[in-house]
């Protein structure tokens, strides 16, 4: 199957040579071919370049692209999509002057929305998934990581691991699988954090590991959740079966987890809305991602992470969605990279970059998706006409996608 996209106003995100992410400085350039064409085959990548070197080939479909641009799909790096239910009384409390941690420790938070899992059968918890997917799939997203969690104990754990595994099977899109068992202590382990530790590391991982259910690590690595050395004790736990860590750090409070992060080569960190001196300095010449979530900073009404500084030092960034029922309800990234220039001062080039090539790498797809490159999956969004990329950040409450196609196939309008 051969498709060509003609007459492309702007080609974006085009990649000659392979890079695995962009840092510091280069973050701001975002390169492009205006008048383009594209040709995809069998699902991949094989031509593009300016319309004057378009070359005269037979194609099953043609798309005619004039007045819209053309670009890969977003890579959300972070969410926790498998889940049940929903929190909005929590939404509620927050307006009339709860805390997030107020909450949380009134029996809400978390613990509300494990309750609710292990309740849901394997069968509804799929059906509510699939449904929160395919909306985020027409809303641009071509590759996305989900979590655990939300069961805290060893069946509902492995309950939303297989859901995850359903939905990769189900669906086209790139979908990586991370458990997060260490997400908050239940209410059976209260004041037993270590015995609950203990229960995820002798009882839940090697049953996850049996059914290779995962291929990342994660933990909350917070004050009043999990500390340093919980997070290293469950970093070496599942370095041991091969999963890659990445890290929830510096949400509410800073003290060593991004350090302690390099110093286990997590892919990412990811929250970052309190950051030290220190703790940019650590990131510096390492190949761990940033990865910010600024849609949980606007609904938290939380800091949102200091894109400029960590730019400024030459780091890297990725954006991603963090779509959760508790603290950021919304999977949309076109949302997150308008987020991204409003609040964190991102120019749109730098929050492009953010949500395609380094959410790519942040989920170790930087080889698949992320950029306009040959050889790669033709993950793509066609815009509605539109003057320039920039309306796609400055116009932050409206959709300006026309269709997503996903390994070359137009998948929205479902």
């Amino acid at each position: 199957m051969r498709i060509i996209f003609k007459n492309i106003k702007e080609l974006l995100q085009v990649r000659k040579e392979a890079i695995s992410f962009v840092s510091g400085k280069q973050m701001a350039i975002l390169p492009s071919i205006k008048h383009a064409y594209l040709v995809v085959e069998n699902g991949l990548i094989t031509d593009f370049g300016s319309m004057d070197t378009c070359p005269e080939i037979q194609a099953d479909s043609v798309v005619d692209a004039s007045g819209k641009m053309l670009m890969p799909s977003w890579c959300d790096a972070h969410t926790h999509i498998v889940y049940a239910g929903n929190r909005e009384a929590e939404f509620v409390q927050r307006i009339q002057g709860m805390g997030y941690e107020e909450i949380a420790a009134a029996g809400g938070g978390i613990l509300n929305s494990a309750k609710k899992l292990q309740e849901t059968s394997e069968d509804s918890l799929y059906e509510q998934s699939s449904v929160r997917l395919e909306a985020l799939i027409g809303l641009g997203t071509g590759a996305i990581e989900i979590k655990s969690g939300y069961g805290l104990t060893l069946e509902a754990e492995l309950k939303m691991l297989r859901v995850i595994r359903r939905l990769k099977e189900a669906y086209p899109i790139e979908i990586k699988a991370t458990f997060l068992g260490a997400h908050a202590v239940p209410e059976k382990y209260k004041g037993n954090k270590h015995a609950y530790l203990k229960m995820l590391i002798d009882e839940v991982l090697p049953k996850v590991a049996k059914e290779k259910l995962a291929e990342y690590i994660d933990i909350f690595c917070e004050k009043g959740y999990f500390d340093l050395a919980d997070t290293a004790l469950m970093l070496a736990a599942g370095k041991k079966y091969g999963w890659i860590p990445k890290i929830h750090v510096n949400q509410f409070s800073a003290f060593g987890g991004v350090g302690l992060g390099v110093q286990f080569n997590a892919l990412s960190v990811d929250h970052l809305e309190e950051m030290r001196a220190e703790d940019i300095e650590v990131l510096k010449e390492t190949k761990t991602m940033p990865v910010a979530l600024p849609g949980c900073s606007f609904f938290l009404g939380i800091p949102y992470t200091p894109a400029r500084k960590m730019i400024q030092a030459g780091l890297p960034l990725a954006l991603a969605s963090d779509y959760n029922p508790g603290s950021s309800p919304s999977g949309n990234m076109n949302l997150v990279v308008s987020l991204a220039c409003i609040k964190m001062k991102m120019t749109p080039e730098e929050a492009i970059n953010a949500a395609t090539i380094n959410g790519a790498y942040a989920m170790g797809l930087e080889n698949e998706v992320g950029s306009i490159s040959i050889g790669k999956q033709a993950n793509l969004i066609l815009t509605k006409p539109l003057n320039s990329y920039a309306f796609i950040p400055y116009a932050f409450g409206s959709n300006q996608i026309e269709k997503v196609f996903i390994k070359g196939k137009e998948v929205h309008p479902f």
